[in-house]
C-alpha cells in the first residue's frame, strides 16, 4: 500500500514584517501563517539584525518562536556590524517548518544587479518523507532571472526526492525565466488559475510568487490570502505526497 503524506505549504513575502500601514508587527505575519494552517513556509525580504527598521532583530528565529516551528536562514546580504553592535546585519530569507529541518544551506546565485540573490535549500522531514523545499528571490531584471532560474534548476536536479521550488520570482507566468524552471520538469502548482495575483497587495495585477513542485505532487486548494500585513499577498496549497 502506498502511502500518502499530506502538507499545506505558503510562500510570502513579507517586506521585513513592515504593512501596509507602515507599522512593523511579525506576531500579524505570524497569525497569517498559523490561521493558513501551513506547516512549510518560504519567506523573503527577511531581516536578521539588519538595522531600526526592523529593530534590530531576528526575524525568522523570532517567527519560529512565535510558531514553535523550526527554521533555516539565508542571508544573501551580509553586512558588517553597525558602530556599537555586535551582530553582521544581514537580509535574505527564510523557511518555518512544522517538521524536523534535517539540512539546509544557503548557496548565492549569479546577480548581474547590485542586490545579491540566492536560493536557501532545505531538506524536511515530513513524517518520513525527505522534501527538498527551495526558497529564492530572484533578480529585477530579466538577465540575472535567467541565469538564476538555470542555476536552481540544476540544484534541484542534483537532488534526490520530492521537491519544492518556492519564492518571488519577479516574474510573470509567461516569462522566459518561469518557463525554464517548467520546462525542467518542475509544475506550477497554481496552473489554470488566472487570478493568482499577489503584487502590490490591494487590487494586485501582477502574479510573481510561485509554488512548483516535482510531477508526482497532486495539488489542491489553491488560494492566495488577502492581507494587508506586507506589501505581497501570501499563496498556499494543499499539497500529497505518495
Amino acid at each position: 500500500m502506498i502511502k500518502a503524506v499530506g502538507v499545506t505549504v505558503m510562500s510570502y513575502n513579507i517586506h521585513h514584517g513592515v504593512g501596509m500601514d507602515d507599522q512593523l508587527n511579525l506576531h500579524r505575519i505570524a497569525d497569517v501563517i498559523r490561521d493558513s494552517g501551513a506547516e512549510i513556509v518560504s519567506l523573503q525580504e527577511v531581516d536578521r539584525f539588519y538595522g531600526d527598521r526592523s529593530e534590530y532583530k531576528d526575524q525568522a528565529a523570532e517567527m519560529a518562536a512565535l510558531l514553535g516551528y523550526h527554521y533555516a536562514y539565508g542571508a544573501n546580504l551580509d553586512l558588517g556590524p553597525e558602530e556599537g553592535r555586535a551582530d553582521n546585519r544581514q537580509y535574505g530569507t527564510a523557511i518555518l517548518s512544522k517538521h524536523p529541518i534535517l539540512r539546509h544551506e544557503n548557496r548565492m546565485l549569479s546577480s548581474f544587479e547590485d542586490e545579491p540573490r540566492g536560493v536557501l535549500h532545505a531538506v524536511i522531514d515530513l513524517r518520513d518523507v525527505h522534501v527538498n523545499v527551495y526558497n529564492t528571490h530572484l533578480g529585477l531584471d530579466t538577465t540575472s532571472r535567467t541565469v538564476q532560474a538555470q542555476e536552481i534548476m540544476k540544484l534541484a536536479a542534483s537532488a534526490q526526492g520530492p521537491k519544492l521550488v518556492m519564492g518571488d520570482f519577479n516574474a510573470e507566468p509567461d516569462s522566459a525565466e518561469l518557463q525554464l524552471l517548467l520546462h525542467s520538469g518542475l509544475v506550477n502548482s497554481f496552473q489554470g488559475m488566472e487570478d493568482a495575483y499577489t503584487f502590490p497587495f490591494s487590487s494586485p495585477p501582477e502574479i510573481i510568487d510561485y509554488i512548483l513542485t516535482s510531477p508526482a505532487v497532486l495539488h489542491s486548494n489553491q488560494r492566495v490570502i488577502h492581507t494587508d500585513a506586507s506589501d505581497h499577498l501570501p499563496i498556499a496549497v494543499d499539497l500529497t505526497f505518495k
